[in-house]
């Protein structure tokens, strides 16, 4: 596939199309890779979109109990009154 590189201001750039952006998952940024010659467009994920689903899964299996105990037994609380 073949774009052509535009003025945008000052500057100049690469349209893209709404079909492009929308295949390969485009929001509002991306990843340059430079490598040998040529350069690589990346989607930039979101690494933490899919937690609200993991954390449900996690607490409907029962895996969501802390793995330490709130107060730990030599722990002074007195000091804080």
């Amino acid at each position: 596939m073949e774009a052509s590189i535009i003025k945008i201001g000052n500057s100049k750039g690469l349209r893209l199309s709404k079909t492009i952006l929308e295949k390969y998952n485009i929001k509002d940024k991306v990843e340059l890779i430079l490598e040998k010659g040529q350069i690589i467009l990346k989607p930039v994920s979101s690494p933490r979109s899919n937690w609200e689903a993991a954390f449900k899964k996690m607490s409907e299996s029962g895996d969501d109990r802390s793995l330490m105990n709130d107060v730990f037994e030599d722990e002074n609380l007195e000091e804080w009154n």
